[in-house]
């Protein structure tokens, strides 16, 4: 993959485009787009080569994820957290540990989730209030986790719990099979990304042994800002690049399909062309924040946090303001839902509350200019 970017668009094309409507009106994960996504190659594209993936890094996450929601938001993002669960396991795993997931996902297409978030500490998934009692080299879970994505489907699920080191937390995995762990699919009902699958998480004296935690003992807050933050963060200003992208290749298509008797269309309308340029602007400056934050971070420049941070609240913003802009174009067409209008905005909606959400990132980012501590 030397152009992951045009890669990913022609992959969508044939395998995410065709189940986006049914993904959203069904709730449903997309299935048939994962199952691709192992035989394309996709999945193993930050597996170091010499575990037989790709071997790419922050720069192609960033381009497969925006490349993937210019055709789906919820594929997209299910696939950013594959990605970054995977780069926990290769920047602090055991060599065991990788040898074991690594094959699980280039031969079997098996893919990864975070199991982060928790009804008590919400948006600041880097708290949890589970509990973990230590036996000897085994560890004994209990607890929930609230919104889980790819939920039942993924094989492996990364999970951030209390440390013996107090004050400290560690990252876990936890196999899908567990016995202990079970979902309560019941409570997902999102305003967007429907199909993300993302429903509770129930750890009812799951016991694991150390080979399953991801590092040495106290390590998760290292990793949760060292490795998923980046990789997380980036990878939602991919999304939500893609969304405001997709929105503008939905109101574009439509001002110029949309032909009045007299043989002009909407996009001989001056205030339709504002519009479009306005939906492209926003759009297109998200897209370009985000490719070069990536770029930043990959190459470990002084700014790159700043710029990470912006792309993701940029990102999101503009794919609600493209939304908004998009429905003035859309007019009657996007009221009554004959154009995916509706299921963009939704999705673009989500983009501002998920965790981190919005607000706590502006907090990070004036932290980060002024060279305080995060969080």
């Amino acid at each position: 993959m030397n152009n992951v970017y045009q890669e990913g668009k022609d992959f969508a094309k044939s395998y995410i485009l065709p189940f986006t409507e049914m993904t959203d009106k069904e709730s449903r994960f997309p299935e048939e787009s994962f199952k691709k996504l192992g035989e394309k190659g996709f999945l193993k594209l930050l597996i170091p080569k010499e575990y037989g993936g790709l071997g790419k890094g922050l720069e192609e996450h960033a381009q497969a994820c925006l490349a993937f929601a210019e055709a789906c938001s919820t594929t997209a993002l299910c696939y950013m957290m594959h990605n970054v669960a995977l780069m926990c396991i290769q920047t602090h795993g055991s060599d065991e540990l990788k040898r074991r997931i690594f094959t699980d996902v280039i031969e079997d297409g098996k893919f990864l989730a975070l199991a982060y978030s928790e009804f008590g500490s919400g948006t600041h998934f880097y708290i949890p209030e589970m509990t973990a009692k230590v036996n000897g080299d085994y560890t004994t879970f209990t607890g929930t986790k609230s919104m889980v994505t790819s939920a039942t489907y993924a094989s492996y699920y990364l999970v951030l719990a209390p440390s013996v080191e107090e004050g400290k937390i560690n990252n876990w995995v936890f196999p899908l099979e567990t016995r202990g762990l079970s979902f309560d699919m019941s409570k997902w009902n999102g305003l967007g990304m429907r199909g993300n699958s993302s429903g509770p998480m129930h750890i009812d004296h799951v016991t694991l042994d150390s080979s399953f935690r991801i590092g040495v003992e106290g390590s998760g807050q290292e990793q949760v800002f060292n490795v998923v933050a980046p990789f997380f963060v980036t990878g939602l200003g991919a999304v939500y690049s893609g969304t405001a992208m997709h929105m503008f290749e939905v109101a574009s298509n439509h001002a110029v399909d949309r032909q009045y008797p007299d043989g002009t269309t909407l996009a001989n309308i001056e205030t339709i062309q504002v519009h479009i340029g306005n939906i492209y602007k926003h759009a297109a400056a998200a897209r370009a924040i985000t490719l070069e934050a990536a770029r930043a971070g990959a190459n470990g420049e002084a700014d790159a946090l700043a710029k990470i941070l912006t792309a993701r609240i940029v990102a999101s913003e503009a794919a609600i303001e493209c939304g908004r802009l998009a429905m003035r174009v859309g007019g009657g067409k996007a009221y009554n839902k004959s154009l995916p209008t509706e299921r963009l905005l939704r999705d673009a909606y989500a983009g501002q509350i998920m965790a981190p959400s919005a607000d706590v990132l502006a907090v990070w980012l004036g932290k980060a200019l002024t060279g305080q501590m995060i969080p």
